[in-house]
């Protein structure tokens, strides 16, 4: 029974290293930034919300005044054995831009800053080490403005938030990958 049950987990593609992880990340207004991590390989769930702040329980009308310190955010729960924090960095780091203080598209303020709040020392160190990395390549031509900050109290957006853009197709949204080579020096 136990090398049935073995065999099972090797033909399933088990990994034994897979670990549900939480990664928290601003890029402009997270209704493009959930509906294109959502749709990766390896994130199990997705909720907008907001972090970063000083205001206890903010809604969507307190963030917007840009006087909360909050930015629009995303947590995203992924399998680490699927999907690698790193590797969900550099979707992060190609899918906005992250060279633009306090703004993406024509969404300006604090509120839509671009900022990776990382859970533990270990997100922390590849994060820094990513950034260096992309900040090398010189991949976007300009210094990033994204901010690094420890996860702090995360307040999940109102209801019509999340999933915006699967209740309501075409919406807005300003996300778009760019083909970028981090990997090489120009």
């Amino acid at each position: 029974m136990l090398k049935t049950f073995m065999i099972l987990l090797v033909l399933s593609g088990a990994h034994a290293e897979s670990k549900i992880e939480t990664a928290t990340v601003a890029a402009g207004c997270f209704w493009g930034t959930e509906e294109y991590f959502r749709k990766l390989p390896g994130v199990l769930d997705t909720k907008v919300g907001y972090t970063g702040g000083t205001l206890k329980n903010p809604g969507y009308h307190d963030v917007t005044t840009g006087t909360t310190g909050h930015a629009e955010s995303l947590e995203i729960k992924f399998d680490s054995g699927k999907l690698s924090y790193q590797d969900l960095l550099v979707h992060f780091f190609k899918m906005h831009d992250p060279t633009t203080a306090d703004q993406q598209g024509n969404d300006r303020g604090t509120q839509y800053r671009s900022a990776i709040f990382f859970h533990g020392e270990k997100q922390k160190k590849e994060a820094e080490a990513l950034m260096k990395k992309i900040e090398d390549s010189k991949a976007w031509n300009a210094k990033l403005t994204t901010q690094l900050a420890p996860a702090g109290i995360f307040y999940p957006a109102e209801e019509y938030h999340q999933k915006y853009l699967v209740k309501n197709p075409g919406g807005y949204d300003n996300h778009f990958v760019r083909e970028l080579n981090f990997d090489s020096k120009k």
